[in-house]
């Protein structure tokens, strides 16, 4: 069985190639935390966990036009969780804390 691309997917998809991703940034990390974080020129990203602190500052510098000072790189753990007598995992992944020059700062649309 053969599938086919129809029109509006590939408009759709179009749409999506717009905007500027990288393979190893998921997203920002939008927390409380991070906001009170962001003032001070500190953002958190969450990352793909193959990622290390060289190929983020590349990515950080490409997508966002600015230069990282430090990058702290932190592993979040998997944690069960119960609903009833169902037992799941959630999976945990990699996070990056970016802090940048001062006077520079990253705006998320």
């Amino acid at each position: 069985m053969t599938t086919t691309k129809t029109k509006k997917n590939t408009e759709k998809v179009a749409i999506k190639k717009d905007v500027k991703t990288h393979p190893l940034i998921i997203g920002p990390r939008m927390t409380e935390k991070g906001a009170i974080g962001a003032e001070k020129g500190i953002y958190t990203f969450n990352v793909a966990r193959t990622a290390n602190k060289n190929e983020i500052k590349k990515a950080i510098k490409m997508l966002y036009n600015v230069t990282p000072i430090k990058i702290s790189v932190i592993q979040i753990t998997a944690k069960t969780k119960t609903r009833g007598n169902v037992i799941g995992k959630q999976s945990g992944g990699k996070k990056a804390v970016v802090h940048l020059k001062k006077g520079e700062k990253i705006t998320f649309a």
